[in-house]
């Protein structure tokens, strides 16, 4: 009796040594994440001390380095949509198109054949990427512009969404791959059994059933494209560029907050503030992202645990 009691002791402090871990590995995590967000926070209020509120987020114009500094950031804000439109649109139907291939039409053999491969380009450095848009892509579509007649810049917003969005691709293949094999089979053979085509079921009972995960795959793929910096400091430059023409060499957050930081102005400078700024503002849209992704993942998993019952 009292050995079997000591076994049970053991037990439970090893059980009790396991969750205080578990708890501190969790609380060095969530206090991290509020370290980083208040080192950024304060700072970008120093900021804000020195130049307007209102004129960063909506003015045009970006000199930080005149004498007339300017601190309007709608250029970079702009840039850093369009890029990122590119990269989805470009992302998006390749990635779908390759997670439905996967989950409903390729065998199993050929799955696990052609996942790893696509999966690969998650692998590459994005500054290999960078690489391959400025010596190939851009002078690509320099080329295909000049033949109708059309001005395009070798730095261009189109050059660098579209490798950006080659980038992305895993991101949004694999885990929309994983939802839309999630969905029950019973829904599949359901809708055969009424009559529809293998593409019609897809269209119209797997897709919807899985569109939360899709949308939640296409949300990290933004995130991740918001926060990419040398494939747009290869293919689409630095010039703070306020413009909807995709063939235009423009910028975007992340590039800005990197030439402001490495530059020789002093740190309590306007110029090396704005880094910071640039950083709370582009923290705050990412956290938003995620948050919506995390929200429908749960809605997700919710809606087919009740349909699983």
């Amino acid at each position: 009796m009292a050995t079997f009691e000591r076994k049970n002791r053991s037990v439970q402090l090893q059980e009790d040594a396991i969750r205080y871990f578990l708890i501190v590995a969790a609380t060095i995590s969530i206090l991290t994440t509020f370290g980083i967000l208040f080192s950024i926070l304060f700072e970008a209020i120093e900021f804000f001390k020195l130049k307007s509120f209102w004129y960063f987020f909506t003015g045009t114009e970006w000199s930080p380095g005149t004498s007339d500094s300017k601190f309007g950031a709608l250029p970079i804000f702009s840039g850093t949509l369009l890029i990122t439109a590119i990269a989805i649109t470009v992302a998006l139907p390749i990635g779908l198109g390759s997670a439905i291939f996967m989950s409903e039409y390729a065998s199993d053999k050929q799955r696990t054949t052609l996942k790893p491969i696509l999966e690969i380009l998650a692998g590459i450095p994005t500054v290999v990427y960078g690489f391959f848009a400025a010596i190939t892509v851009a002078p690509f579509i320099v080329e295909v512009c000049k033949s109708f007649g059309v001005v395009a810049s070798f730095n261009s917003a189109l050059a660098s969404g579209i490798v950006m969005g080659i980038m992305i691709i895993p991101v949004i293949s694999s885990l929309s791959d994983d939802v839309i094999r999630a969905v029950p089979d019973s829904l599949r053979k359901g809708a055969l059994a009424l009559g529809m085509t293998k593409s019609e079921t897809i269209k119209d009972v797997v897709l919807p059933s899985a569109l939360p995960g899709i949308i939640s795959a296409t949300l990290l793929g933004v995130s991740k494209a918001l926060g990419e910096t040398m494939i747009v400091v290869m293919a689409a430059g630095l010039r703070p560029n306020l413009s909807w023409n995709i063939l235009e060499d423009m910028t975007t957050v992340t590039v800005r907050i990197v030439d402001s930081l490495v530059g020789d102005q002093a740190f309590n400078s306007p110029a090396t503030l704005s880094a910071f700024a640039l950083g709370l503002a582009l923290f705050v849209l990412t956290l938003i992202l995620n948050i919506v992704s995390v929200r429908m993942i749960k809605k997700f998993k919710i809606k087919y645990k009740m349909s699983s019952l």
